[in-house]
């Protein structure tokens, strides 16, 4: 009798929790682990950062060496990739970028984002909560010195600053041109028609690279923005030096760089999954 009295009231206990995780939406779960860069995890989805460091990366600032990381700018904690700036007395221009080892061509990337705090002091008035993630960039090691922004396709996020709409998953060209409806772009940047995103709440960017020259930017799940034939800009400096060495003309891979404009960001997730082509 003592024996069916306590499987009756551990049944019942598991029909409440039950009960409390429907009417939670699925609220009760595990924290989801820490997965190796490198390392394909069960939804199919490839991991960039592991979460512990910048194994896999290479840091490229204004005017340092890549893999200098001036200022400890680039920097994770508590499991979080970070864009700091408390150890610069002043910004300067020390645009700064984060590239991945590995090039890649036909993929889907998901990044997660957030902005946080002040602005570091002298950083330029657009580049207020103003991040972003390079695709079909150049390499570090190719870049001069004092360059500004790798030569690619900015994938742009930005903050609302709490005073009427502003997008995020733009398109900016820094050396490059892409075509809507088989006509070029002229615009260096191009807005998207994602919502607005006030405030420090964390918000999922992914981009869809076709082995058609076609692009998509989606944001938390929505499609935002698409364009296609992406191509190194003859008109810019950097992208003919590119050129003059043999790279070619239609950009159909490459690197993968975070960017740090002067505004402090995080990334919680990197991740891709590459889709064939």
């Amino acid at each position: 009798m003592q024996q069916k009295r306590r499987q009756l009231i551990a049944s019942a206990v598991c029909l409440a929790l039950a009960s409390a995780a429907a009417a939670c939406g699925g609220a009760i779960a595990i924290a989801p682990r820490q997965e190796a860069a490198g390392a394909k995890n069960e939804r199919g989805w490839t991991p960039l950062f592991n979460g512990k460091n910048l194994d896999g990366w290479t840091v490229k600032i204004k005017g340092y060496d890549p893999g200098d990381n001036h200022a400890d700018t680039f920097r994770v904690e508590d499991g979080v990739l970070k864009v700091a700036y408390d150890k610069y007395p002043r910004f300067d221009g020390k645009f700064g970028h984060l590239f991945y080892k590995s090039k890649y061509a036909s993929y889907r990337l998901r990044v997660e984002y957030r902005f946080v705090g002040e602005q570091a002091s002298g950083g330029p008035g657009w580049a207020l909560r103003n991040s972003g993630v390079m695709i079909h960039s150049q390499s570090p090691q190719s870049m001069r010195k004092d360059q500004d922004f790798p030569v690619s396709l900015e994938v742009q996020f930005l903050g609302g600053l709490g005073k009427g709409p502003r997008a995020t998953g733009n398109l900016c060209t820094p050396g490059t041109v892409v075509q809507r409806d088989g006509k070029p772009v002229v615009p260096h940047c191009i807005d998207s028609r994602s919502k607005t995103y006030d405030g420090d709440q964390w918000v999922t960017a992914e981009v869809e690279v076709g082995p058609d020259g076609r692009v998509r930017h989606l944001v938390n799940g929505e499609p935002v923005l698409e364009y296609e034939n992406p191509e190194l800009d003859e008109k810019d400096a950097d992208a003919r030096a590119l050129l003059e060495k043999g790279a070619p003309k239609a950009l159909k891979d490459g690197y993968i760089a975070l960017q740090a404009e002067s505004h402090p960001v995080e990334f919680r997730r990197v991740e891709i999954r590459p889709t064939g082509g």
